[in-house]
């Protein structure tokens, strides 16, 4: 698939061949902030293919509105098949879903009914470069099998979301334009992203801690990060750097820890059960996983530079309600209601 630079040129172009018999998903997402409030969207125009059934795939909207103020979050999700009625470009950033658009820049649609009816007409601008947060070699490796990149962090959005019959402005919300795609989904993650931290606007954290079931082995965790902060983009995602990073994390709180012989980075990714709401995500391969989904969590995190001394050399970050969490499990037992 080439280097980084192929890779980010090629950013938001569709990997799915329509008809291919292997499995696969595909998902365009964006997802922004209020400035101030605890208050986020979060919308996907996802497509998914069964292994070996072809024709019965189908296009997938997604949508979701984080209420952190009032405690209820609007769910929707719309559900149609794929021939006929969506296609996702493989030259460039250009879906439709049933009458659902994205482009760049653009985004329109609505799913749901009732108090879960989303609609939205939203512009985007800005992000800066591509970022990729696994090493370019492995976007055209095999494993592993699911593949994400942000093709615009730090996007600037605008417009109007309809929630529930009633108008949002988005004017000046911050987030990000995501891709991701693959034929399995990661047997076990928590991923993060802070577009905008509150004591450093300007900064962008993208970070995973990941488990892959290879037979009947489980791998250790890897935790691939990158920050992108004053101006420079500490890219700490390379394979052996990823299992040697220290990270654990449970039902609801994230703990990591990554460092090399110059730096370290140090930061835990929180939120109450009540911030998060349940998503079955169907597997290519087969089954279904649960994805326990916020976009109004907290998120600290510590940057040491180890060559200006203990106190010159730390920076810390914090946001109290702009950062996203996801845990993707196959568990059960997480208490977070399933809502689409």
């Amino acid at each position: 698939m080439g280097g980084a630079k192929t890779i980010r040129e090629r950013a938001n172009h569709a990997r799915y061949r329509p008809g291919q018999r292997g499995g696969f998903y595909e998902s365009f997402f964006q997802r922004a902030n209020h400035p101030t409030r605890p208050l986020a969207f979060w919308i996907r125009y996802t497509l998914f293919s069964p292994a070996g059934r072809p024709e019965a795939a189908e296009g997938e909207l997604w949508a979701v509105y984080f209420d952190g103020e009032s405690g209820r979050h609007a769910v929707a999700k719309r559900e149609v098949p794929f021939a006929g009625r969506c296609s996702f470009a493989r030259d460039g950033l250009s879906v439709a879903l049933d009458g659902a658009r994205l482009s760049l820049g653009r985004l329109t649609g609505a799913a749901g009914e009732g108090e879960d009816a989303i609609a939205w007409d939203l512009a985007y601008e800005g992000g800066g470069e591509p970022l990729l947060l696994l090493p370019a070699a492995l976007y055209g490796a095999p494993l592993p099998k699911a593949k994400a990149l942000v093709g615009a962090p730090m996007a600037v959005y605008s417009g109007v979301l309809r929630v529930s019959g009633r108008e949002v402005d988005v004017s000046g919300w911050v987030g990000s334009q995501n891709h991701n795609w693959g034929t399995k989904h990661t047997d076990l993650y928590a991923w993060g992203q802070v577009a905008g931290f509150d004591s450093h606007p300007d900064s962008f954290l993208e970070v995973a801690t990941a488990r892959l079931k290879v037979g009947p082995l489980w791998t250790p965790n890897m935790t691939p990060l990158v920050l992108r902060h004053r101006g420079e983009e500490i890219a700490l995602r390379s394979l052996v750097q990823s299992v040697r990073a220290e990270a654990s994390f449970d039902y609801f709180i994230w703990r990591f820890r990554t460092e090399t012989d110059g730096l370290s980075v140090e930061g835990q990714i929180s939120a109450s059960a009540g911030d998060f709401v349940g998503l079955a995500y169907r597997n290519p391969p087969g089954g279904v996983k649960h994805c326990l989904n916020t976009k109004i969590g907290a998120c600290t995190v510590t940057l040491r530079r180890k060559s200006l001394g203990r106190e010159a050399g730390i920076e810390t970050l914090t946001t109290a309600r702009r950062a996203a969490f996801e845990i993707l499990t196959d568990d059960r037992g997480h208490g977070v209601t399933i809502r689409a």
